[in-house]
C-alpha cells in the first residue's frame, strides 16, 4: 500500500506562511488547523522572510542584470569570432602592418595592433638598406660560390676571394669563422 504525498499549492503555502509571520498563534496551532507538521509550517514562514527582500526589489536591478548578462554574451561571442578569424587570416607582417590606422580616433594604436597581432615598436621601424660595399662583396661571394664546386666551404671559399684581392673581405670572415 503507497501513498501520495500530499503537494500544497504556492497560495496555501503563501496563506500559512503569513499567518506564522502575524505571530496571533503558534505553530504548533496553525498546523492543527491547516493540518500541516508545525516543522513544515516553520519551513514556509522562514522562506517566506528570506525571500520578501526580492519582492521589493527595484524592477531596474532586474533590468541591468538582464543587460550585463547579453553584453557578457556578446562580449564572449565577440572573442570567439576573434579569435577565428585570427585563426582563418593568415598573412605577412607587413600586410598586417599596412592595415594599423594611426588617426583612427575609436580604437587606439595599441589596442589595433593588439588586435592584428603586431607588435607596436614595428609600426616606427624603417629598414636600412645594405651598404654599397657590402652589396659588392655578396655579388663576388656569389660569383665564386656558382664557380666553384659546391664543395666548397666558407674558409676555402674565404681563401679564394683573398687571392683575388676583394678587400674587407677579412673582417667579414672573422664572423663566419666561429
Amino acid at each position: 500500500m503507497t501513498t501520495t504525498r500530499k503537494q500544497d499549492s504556492p497560495k496555501f503555502k503563501a496563506r500559512v506562511a503569513i499567518e506564522a509571520i502575524r505571530g496571533e498563534k503558534t505553530l504548533n496551532q496553525l498546523g492543527s488547523h491547516f493540518g500541516v507538521h508545525p516543522v513544515q509550517v516553520a519551513h514556509w514562514r522562514r522562506a517566506a522572510l528570506e525571500q520578501m527582500e526580492e519582492i521589493f526589489v527595484d524592477g531596474r536591478r532586474r533590468k541591468d542584470r538582464a543587460k550585463k548578462e547579453a553584453l557578457y554574451e556578446q562580449i564572449g561571442r565577440l572573442k570567439v569570432e576573434l579569435d577565428w578569424l585570427k585563426k582563418k587570416l593568415v598573412c605577412s607582417a607587413e600586410d598586417r602592418r599596412a592595415w594599423v590606422e594611426p588617426e583612427q580616433a575609436r580604437l587606439s594604436l595599441r589596442r589595433q595592433c593588439e588586435l592584428l597581432g603586431v607588435n607596436r615598436a614595428s609600426l616606427y621601424y624603417q629598414a636600412v638598406g645594405e651598404r654599397a660595399e657590402n652589396l659588392r662583396l655578396m655579388r663576388r661571394i656569389d660569383e665564386q660560390y656558382t664557380r666553384c664546386p659546391p664543395v666548397d666551404g666558407s674558409r676555402r671559399l674565404i681563401r679564394q676571394l683573398t687571392d683575388c684581392g676583394a678587400r674587407g673581405l677579412k673582417s667579414i670572415a672573422s664572423g663566419w669563422r666561429g
